[in-house]
């Protein structure tokens, strides 16, 4: 299948360090996110300020109220729309978003206003679409609604497992949205995966734990419900692997 749109390389990041450390290995764009962990959720203000003051590529920000499922609130859409105009007026690049109907549909009327909101930034679905019930019904949704990109891994947890939707995606978009592939994308199998679906971009994150540079350590408390241990782990973004990745990928 032709290339429909120039091929690039988007890394999912956490934080500031994360954005640094992505354009120093090579990549074409960034996801701006925190909490990783959770698949991502909006970063804060402070965080995009930091990073537009660095940034020497384009980076898109998730724009995602809370970790779970993406039938939001009326609350929490508004939450949304107003962290959208705020990172409209900041001036960064692009935003990512999704929401769905209860019956795993896009939910047009609030995506519509969200892309509305958003203009003109350019504006990513993420992988709300691989909960959606129907990927072409999906696709063809997200067409109508003016996205500009879709995030998948196929409807799998991997793109090694999904490839064969992941394909059949970049067939039902015919050039019209452009199809961003991931899950478990790293330097062993991305060049193929790159052929394989046929997708237009690529995006990964290339993650590595460290420890905390704490020297008192409280081993009585956990944060947030999370494992004691995990106090004293950062999450990072790693640059060599980013690096190496990338070569993977353009060498496709």
């Amino acid at each position: 299948m032709a290339q429909q749109h120039p091929f690039k390389i988007e890394i999912c990041v956490e934080g500031v360090d994360g954005l640094v450390a992505a354009q120093e290995a090579g990549a074409d764009r960034v996801e701006l996110c925190a909490s990783l962990l959770e698949g991502g959720i909006t970063p804060s203000l402070g965080v995009v300020k930091a990073a537009l003051r660095v940034a020497t590529i384009p980076f898109h920000v998730i724009v995602r109220p809370r970790g779970g499922d993406f039938l939001y609130s009326d609350l929490e859409f508004e939450a949304m729309l107003e962290d959208i105009k705020a990172l409209r007026d900041l001036g960064v690049a692009g935003v990512v978003i999704g929401c769905l109907t209860a019956d795993g549909r896009i939910d047009e009327e609030r995506t519509r206003a969200l892309v509305d909101a958003a203009r003109p930034l350019k504006v990513t679905c993420h992988r709300a679409f691989d909960m959606t019930a129907d990927f072409r019904e999906a696709i063809e949704a997200l067409v109508r609604c003016g996205v500009d990109r879709v995030l998948t891994s196929g409807q799998r947890d991997t793109a090694e497992e999904g490839v064969d939707i992941l394909r059949a995606t970049a067939e039902a978009a015919a050039g019209r949205i452009v199809v961003m592939a991931c899950g478990g994308l790293d330097e062993g199998n991305i060049a193929r995966l790159r052929r394989e679906s046929g997708c237009d971009e690529m995006h990964f994150a290339a993650l590595t734990t460290v420890g905390s540079g704490m020297t008192y350590r409280n081993p009585n408390v956990g944060m947030g419900g999370t494992a004691i241990e995990r106090e004293y782990e950062l999450t990072l973004t790693d640059g060599e692997a980013v690096r190496r990745t990338i070569a993977a990928a353009r060498a496709a």
